[in-house]
């Protein structure tokens, strides 16, 4: 965007952002696709619906699952059905009273095919697990039964991109089933959406809160401000002058800015770490990396710490494990990680019988994630152990492509988030004559891995993920390097904002002072 197009949409955020001390504005680089929760969504649409409506259960704080509109979740000894009972007082925007037959609606809407809800496959048997029975048997009540016992059943009820598996009031939809407008529990209801350029939340006056602080998105979503605005701002030199001139309010920056704007007494920066993983990934399948012995001598050239330093400006914090650091699984066995050691490297090459084959390693080029920059780092790292590794950019659609093929040596890549870490480990785990994007298709791992997706007990789990970590050391199918981090910048007026592991805005908690 040139210097003249800056300035002037500069002055039009200016003109339309309010100084009323009831209003927060805050910065978002797209337009939200839709309205509809979980259906035609991105992740910015996600941040906005997540304020107007809510499920069942909801993410904590550290990534683990709680009731939201449940008071309590109570599952079988067969660990097959779960019986929800609902909070009482409960009201949608139109001021009805939330009941279990409003669930049930919900549920039946979602699993209809022409909803083209993202999550239905999780749930219709094409997933881990099949919901074959949803029942109200009174007001207060709802029961869930699934065709076997599976830890991330309520998990995936959770998921953002699910949109919460949203209750919602009929209301919401036409008399012929077609879309109309969210009316949902959350704090914040929908007001204006001037499509490009802002969607505008109403507080909800009626909203009922559980009790306690806040907590990722279940405890604490009391609402206090009248208004919140989401302001349409692409361009990030513009959302870094609007931050400086007190035309926005709130926005997240580029790590680029992050430190920038940190010296300026203007405005507060914050950072929290998301699940969002960073990483080499490592094809086993290759005639060259096919040893286990390579893989390992290349995770000994790789200074990890240094990468992450470089690339992230400071703001990243190493981890190796595939659990993220932000998980309530993340433990002293999760802390481990590959040792940095280029003497170490260089003999295993030689075990390993490598005579300077050469080694792709493709990248793109992409603002968003570190690609290219972890490569370049990465590459000097490996040469200087005796590897012959080369660059190859892509444009993110090719090199999408090849990651879903499997087509490739070594990748400079990012996984989105997961919170569970078995949905991690399953994002980089199974049989590739099945599914050639997995890049870690060993046995004993993929025996972990199908415990872990069925063990409910955090014990047991904690040491199913601490046995697989240590097995992804010792067979080495990618490094991870480090996970995402959420930075936050936002204005001195602004109290009791806080980023978390989920990287979108939490706008209930937070006040404006003038």
């Amino acid at each position: 965007m040139g210097s003249i197009a800056r300035a002037a949409l500069l002055a039009a955020l200016l003109s339309a952002a309010s100084a009323a001390a009831d209003t927060i504005t805050v910065a978002t680089n797209a337009d939200i696709r839709s309205t509809n929760p979980g259906v035609n969504r991105d992740d910015n649409t996600d941040a906005v619906i997540l304020h107007i409506v809510e499920g069942l259960v909801a993410y904590r704080e550290d990534g683990t699952v709680g009731p939201l509109l449940a008071d309590a979740v109570e599952p079988s000894e067969d660990g097959r059905t779960y019986s929800f009972r609902l909070r009482r007082g409960i009201r949608f925007h139109n001021g009805a009273e939330m009941t279990s037959a409003d669930v049930l609606w919900s549920w039946n809407r979602l699993m209809e095919p022409r909803t083209d809800w993202r999550c239905r496959n999780e749930f219709d048997g094409r997933g881990l697990f099949k919901v074959e029975a949803v029942a109200a048997p009174d007001p207060a009540t709802v029961t869930m039964r699934i065709d076997r016992p599976s830890a991330l059943f309520l998990a995936t009820l959770a998921r953002t991109d699910c949109g919460m598996t949203a209750v919602i009031h009929r209301d919401s939809v036409a008399a012929d089933g077609s879309w109309v407008k969210p009316i949902g529990t959350g704090p914040f209801r929908l007001g204006d959406w001037r499509k490009g350029q802002q969607v505008v939340l109403e507080r909800f006056a009626d909203y009922a809160a559980r009790p306690g602080p806040r907590d990722g998105y279940t405890g604490g979503k009391q609402a206090l401000v009248e208004q919140v605005k989401f302001l349409v701002v692409p361009d990030p030199s513009t959302v870094k002058a609007a931050l400086l001139s007190g035309a926005v309010d709130i926005s997240d920056v580029p790590d680029a800015d992050a430190r920038d704007l940190a010296a300026n007494p203007a405005v507060t920066l914050k950072s929290a770490p998301t699940p969002v993983m960073h990483g080499i990934l490592l094809q086993t399948r290759d005639p060259v990396l096919a040893n286990p012995g390579m893989r390992r001598a290349i995770a000994a050239a790789v200074d990890t710490e240094e990468i992450v330093a470089a690339v992230s400006n400071g703001l990243g914090r190493p981890n190796n494990s595939v659990v993220s650091t932000a998980s309530a699984f993340h433990g002293a066995v999760e802390r481990q990680g590959f040792r940095h050691d280029p003497e170490l490297a260089r003999r295993l090459l030689r075990e390993a019988g490598y005579r300077g084959e050469p080694i792709r390693l493709i990248a793109n080029k992409r603002a968003v994630v570190p690609s290219f920059a972890v490569a370049v780092i990465a590459q000097a790292m490996l040469q200087a152990v005796g590897l012959n590794v080369e660059i190859e950019v892509m444009e993110w659609a090719t090199q999408l492509d090849r990651y879903a093929k499997g087509s490739f040596q070594m990748m400079s890549f990012s996984y989105s988030a997961r919170f569970d870490p078995a949905l991690s480990f399953e994002q980089i785990s199974g049989p590739k004559d099945k599914q050639p994007r997995k890049v870690w298709e060993d046995a004993e791992a993929l025996a972990l891995l199908e415990r872990a997706m069925t063990v409910t007990d955090p014990p047991e789990r904690q040491k199913l993920f601490d046995a697989l970590h240590r097995r992804y050391l010792e067979t080495v199918p990618m490094i991870v390097l480090y996970n995402g981090a959420d930075s936050v910048v936002f204005s001195k007026r602004i109290v009791g904002y806080e980023p978390w592991l989920g990287a979108k805005p939490r706008l209930w908690g937070v006040r404006r002072t003038g």
